[in-house]
């Protein structure tokens, strides 16, 4: 958008007559108008903004969250008359992902003192466009690629596009997407991309960060072993792996501000009631404390097995040991062994079927 607005500026300035230029006055106010046409469309310094107009889309409501916490929990962006402008503080780069009524979800990648102009039809948001910077249009050009092919091929299709831009701090989304949350987790083509990808960003926290998450990830893979843990439940009650190396086990994060992990709970509870309780499960909570909503929420919801909140967040060691690193997670185990993992929604949901008869 800058860019346009520079040619516009210089075109303008080629086609003035010679004798306009010594008038100072004049020279000073089209100086003027360019520094204004040049900050109209950018953020304040230390902060990220983005506009955007939909099509069939007049008003509404649109979440956003951050899955590398450039932002805490999940912010709410007005949609109206096809509208909306949304402004955070930004330190550094990171990513916001916005979650549309139909629950699809999009990335925009956010860099201190830009913005980023949103453009898209709702019944179409495989092919939103978002300008602003090379990461933004990276994804905008990956999105339409892959808007009409099978998962399987968007996933080669990621893998290939972060070959071929492994400078792109936009390919942590996609390893995060395609590689660690899907349905079969694929930790090793995940590992190789993060590292191609190091060598070209060794300043981007978020990648060495995400290499850490592999790890952890890598250590609840599917056919490993439960590791031993020991916490205090929200009640103080002690709560470990004792009792859960026989049958299905069910371990899974959750937070109030997760809508993904509160559906989550709900399936988790049905296969709980079916089993007559004898399934055993531990739900991880990541907010900063239980209070009086949390556990309005939990009896309302009827969760009695253990819920433990240590206040550490994402840091729980629990968490951590357990190899749970992302929002929301889940690690069914049978027999000690973990048999699935990251599975949201139907496949959740028939997955536990399947071992909770």
């Amino acid at each position: 958008m800058r860019n346009n607005r520079f040619t516009t500026i210089r075109k303008t300035i080629k086609v003035l007559p010679f004798s306009f230029f010594p008038r100072p006055s004049l020279l000073l106010s089209l100086l003027l108008l360019s520094f204004l046409l040049f900050t109209s469309c950018g953020a304040r310094s230390g902060y990220f903004k983005m506009e955007g107009r939909f099509l069939h889309l007049n008003q509404g409501e649109v979440y956003v969250y951050s899955p590398d916490g450039i932002i805490e929990g999940f912010d709410t962006i007005k949609i109206e008359a096809g509208r909306f402008a949304y402004e955070i503080p930004c330190e550094e780069r990171g990513t916001l992902v916005m979650v549309f009524p139909n629950l699809s979800e999009h990335a925009i990648f956010a860099e201190p003192g830009e913005a980023a102009s949103v453009k898209a039809d709702a019944s179409h948001l495989k092919e939103m466009e978002v300008e602003g910077n090379d990461d933004n249009e990276l994804m905008t050009t990956f999105r339409k690629m892959v808007s009409n092919v099978s998962p399987p091929e968007e996933a080669k299709l990621a893998a290939q596009f972060i070959k071929d831009h492994p400078e792109a701090f936009m390919g942590t989304y996609l390893v995060r997407k395609y590689f660690l949350q899907s349905m079969t987790p694929d930790y090793r083509q995940a590992s190789t991309l993060l590292s191609m990808m190091e060598k070209e960003q060794d300043d981007n926290h978020s990648l060495k960060r995400m290499k850490t998450l592999v790890q952890q990830l890598s250590a609840s893979a599917v056919g490993s072993p439960l590791p031993s843990f020991k916490a205090k439940d929200i009640n103080g009650q002690a709560v470990s792996d004792a009792g859960m190396h026989s049958g299905v086990a069910v371990v899974n994060l959750w937070s109030t501000w997760n809508y993904s992990s509160q559906e989550m709970l709900r399936i988790i509870r049905e296969a709980y009631s079916r089993s007559g309780r004898r399934m055993k499960v531990v739900t991880i909570c990541v907010d900063p404390k239980i209070d009086k909503f949390q556990r309005d929420m939990m009896e309302r919801d009827t969760i009695t097995w253990p819920i433990v909140c240590d206040g550490t967040m994402i840091e729980s060691p629990v968490l951590k040991k357990l190899g749970l690193a992302q929002m929301p997670d889940v690690v069914i185990y049978q027999n000690g062994r973990v048999v699935a993992r990251g599975l949201t929604g139907e496949a959740l949901r028939e997955k536990l079927r399947e071992l909770v008869k």
